[in-house]
């Protein structure tokens, strides 16, 4: 490909080079085919070409804190025309809101513009209530584009505010974090009340918790990362949930049978309702399904969230008076703990995918290390004139594995690591993390 260098200020650059083959060989944003969504009011397929005649199609892709500005919401307008002062229509919080302000972003300026048309990509201040991923179009013509991919998190971590001063800034500043990255997590413990942040990896958690210190000047002690483990089964089981209260006046009384069964890896919960001949009101069937949502927030095994399990409710009985929603979610609560146990429960880590670019003569310790840390290698390959590695290895094994690459490799070897999946935890070290969370809970 015939490509253009350029020379900037006597400097050979190879930035250029990339970018004039952007513009050479790459389709203009107007020549792409039309973009593809969903009507939200019907839920049928809906189209929008690269036009500025058509009606109104963006997407939020970034959110961004700017000292000078506030929020900024960064824009690809896929049709229409995006003008300054006009109001957009967001289908996820079926809401309008105001544009403020458009600008156009250069590498070290912004430019204030009165309008982006399909194809720019533009940031709009002013935006209250928009996240990644959001569609934003003419409320006449809703659309709802493709939105992003967002993973779970697969590793948690305590944090603290150091002073009284950084804990009135603490909550404000990971409201902004979360704000511009769909994948950290923040949730407070009800056992401890520890506020925990999650987020993809150990390196993901450290660069948060770096730009809290260095953007923000809010000091924080952290703990050591835990593993987002969840529990799932591996074979059916029935139970009866059973909920009776009696007192001096109306009493309680929830009664259901449920049964679970094992989902394929990655499936997520499913609730299905099975009763026949009205044995429980359908006004209670949804505080059923909402007490099997609770029991699964707290497996029986070590407390982790369950996943990858069908919950039927299929018979029960109700009692004229004392029946009650309450009593049915406590019944279903009951019912699904007690199937859980009696269906061979196990314990789920995350794994991750890990790519280790690595000279060829610090190869054969990368291995060795990867295998001792129960990686599974599934392909070697050539990178320029380096080794690469694949492999997918367990989360709980690769901790501090920034320090022993460096170690191993004289500082020359690279590694880059994303979630995979998760999968069983092999029983020797299922019954140790276990045993170390009912260690923690007896000494509470």
């Amino acid at each position: 490909r015939h490509t253009r260098s350029r020379n900037v200020t006597g400097v050979q650059t190879c930035a250029l080079p990339i970018l004039d083959s952007v513009v050479d060989f790459l389709p203009a944003p107007i020549d792409v085919p039309a973009i593809k969504g969903v009507n939200p009011v019907d839920g049928t397929e809906a189209e929008r070409h690269p036009s500025e005649t058509e009606p109104l199609a963006c997407f939020a892709f970034k959110i961004a804190s700017d000292k000078f500005v506030g929020s900024l919401t960064f824009l690809r307008v896929y049709s229409g025309v995006l003008g300054a002062g006009s109001y957009v229509y967001n289908p996820r919080t079926n809401r309008k809101e105001r544009i403020g302000r458009l600008l156009l972003m250069h590498a070290n300026k912004r430019e204030e513009i009165t309008e982006g048309r399909a194809g720019n990509i533009v940031a709009a201040v002013g935006l209250k209530d928009v996240k990644t991923g959001d569609s934003l179009c003419d409320e006449s013509k809703p659309i709802v584009l493709e939105s992003l991919f967002v993973p779970d998190a697969v590793i948690w971590m305590a944090i603290e505010p150091k002073t009284k001063a950084d804990r009135d800034k603490m909550s404000d500043v990971l409201g902004r974090l979360v704000s511009e990255d769909p994948t950290f997590r923040v949730r407070t413990d009800q056992e401890t009340m520890q506020t925990l942040i999650g987020g993809m990896g150990e390196l993901h958690l450290d660069i948060k918790v770096d730009i809290m210190r260095r953007e923000y000047g809010v000091e924080v002690n952290v703990g050591k990362p835990q593993v987002a483990y969840k529990e799932t089964i591996t074979a059916s089981a029935q139970a009866e949930g059973k909920f009776i209260k009696q007192t001096g006046g109306r009493g309680q009384y929830g009664h259901c049978y449920l049964k679970i069964e094992p989902l394929e890896r990655g499936k997520g919960n499913e609730f299905e309702n099975e009763i026949v001949g009205g044995a429980i009101p359908r006004e209670y069937i949804p505080a059923v399904e909402a007490g099997v949502e609770e029991a699964c927030l707290n497996g029986v095994l070590a407390g982790y969230p369950v996943t990858d399990v069908k919950a039927t409710v299929f018979d029960g009985s109700f009692h004229e008076v004392d029946s009650s929603e309450i009593a049915f979610k406590m019944a279903a609560i009951l019912g699904f703990k007690d199937a859980f146990r009696n269906a061979k429960p196990a314990l789920l880590e995350p794994i991750m995918f890990v790519e280790v670019v690595v000279p060829e003569e610090y190869m054969g310790d990368i291995i060795g290390d990867l295998n001792s840390r129960r990686c599974v290698i599934q392909e070697m390959g050539n990178r320029g004139h380096l080794k690469s590695v694949k492999g997918l290895v367990p989360l709980a094994e690769m901790f501090g594995y920034a320090t022993a690459i460096r170690s191993l490799s004289q500082g020359r070897a690279t590694y880059s690591m994303e979630p995979h999946s998760y999968q069983q935890v092999p029983k020797m070290i299922a019954d140790k993390v276990i045993g170390e969370i009912q260690a923690k809970d007896s000494k509470k």
